[in-house]
């Protein structure tokens, strides 16, 4: 039996994206344990390498079995479209340590012996201590492994949703669902999921996040008990260039005729990004960035929208064509 979300009515109409960088967090630590898995991040993996020897991620390791429940607490669905890192990773600090607790024996009781080691006995003894450790280590993971890189991964999870947001607009909840990954399908207010397990679960007017994830690849997630909103996780758009550098070479007639950076800039626009993500890659100044972006906007060759409190910029067609041709 596949894994199904019933919607209802309600459900329909309280159905959002939402981006999180604690999830990223929880993920690139998963991904830092199981690195031979992960084919899209190796660059990232050789970047982290030396940051990634310095952290303690033991205790957050122990409560990521292979498969089955994880703890919710440590990476819960951000309250807006965008949260920042310190607004969710204080809502964990503030979690009740008896719900936290309920929380890590579920998920050590995924792994036989874990809530007996030594290491699990430590996290359900004193579980307002564990969560402060666990806090702490999920602090560092963010500073080591994910906060240097933010703007770019930001840049095309934002992408992500600018898409699916549109595509939403333009066929409906029940035909983009099946466009995030090809094992959903929906039917008659049915989600369905292929894959192993069985679970039958009724939104119940709570409605569904929609999270675009870069280190969840290759899985689709999803779960969530009360208090925390259903969620699904599901791969981000574009990872296949994330960790490529922007191109070496400007094609030379684009560059005559924008100019070297501005012909940068456009060229970097393969997927929509945001003014810091593309100062990021390009090493340029952000006023420099913005002025190029303007420019190239005013000409007809970019369109910008507002996601929160960015603004993505990507290629009109003229624009591809003219990046393209060069």
């Amino acid at each position: 039996m596949p894994f199904q979300l019933r919607f209802g009515e309600d459900d329909l109409l309280r159905c959002r994206f939402a981006v999180s960088p604690l999830w990223e967090t929880q993920e690139a630590v998963r991904t830092l344990k199981r690195r031979e898995r992960h084919a899209y991040h190796p660059g990232w993996l050789r970047r982290i390498k030396e940051a990634g020897a310095g952290l303690d991620l033991a205790a957050v390791w122990l409560l990521m079995p292979p498969r089955g429940h994880s703890p919710d607490f440590l990476g819960p669905p951000p309250l807006g479209p965008a949260a920042g890192f310190d607004e969710e990773i204080a809502a964990v600090r503030a979690v009740d340590p008896e719900v936290a607790r309920d929380d890590m024996a579920r998920a050590l009781a995924e792994t036989p012996g874990a809530a007996g080691s030594p290491l699990g006995r430590h996290l359900l003894d004193d579980p307002a201590r564990a969560v402060r450790e666990l806090a702490d280590a999920m602090e560092g993971a963010w500073h080591a492994l994910v906060e240097p890189y933010w703007p770019r991964l930001r840049a095309l999870l934002e992408a992500d949703v600018a898409y699916h947001s549109r595509r939403l607009a333009e066929v409906g909840l029940g035909a983009l669902l099946p466009e995030l990954d090809r094992r959903l399908a929906w039917d008659s207010g049915t989600l369905t999921a292929q894959w192993r397990g069985r679970h039958v679960r009724d939104l119940d007017g709570r409605g569904l996040v929609l999270m675009p994830s870069v280190f969840s690849w290759p899985d689709v997630i999803s779960g969530y008990d009360p208090p925390w909103q259903p969620t699904l996780v599901y791969p981000a758009r574009g990872l296949a260039g994330l960790w490529s550098a922007p191109a070496d070479h400007v094609p030379d007639a684009l560059a005559r005729l924008l100019g070297r950076n501005r012909a940068a800039v456009l060229t970097a626009l393969a997927e929509p990004a945001t003014t810091s993500a593309l100062a990021h890659r390009l090493a340029l100044a952000p006023s420099s960035v913005s002025a190029h972006l303007t420019a190239l906007r005013d000409a007809g060759l970019l369109t910008s929208r507002r996601y929160g409190h960015q603004v993505l910029y990507e290629r009109t067609p003229l624009g591809i064509a003219l990046a393209a041709g060069g």
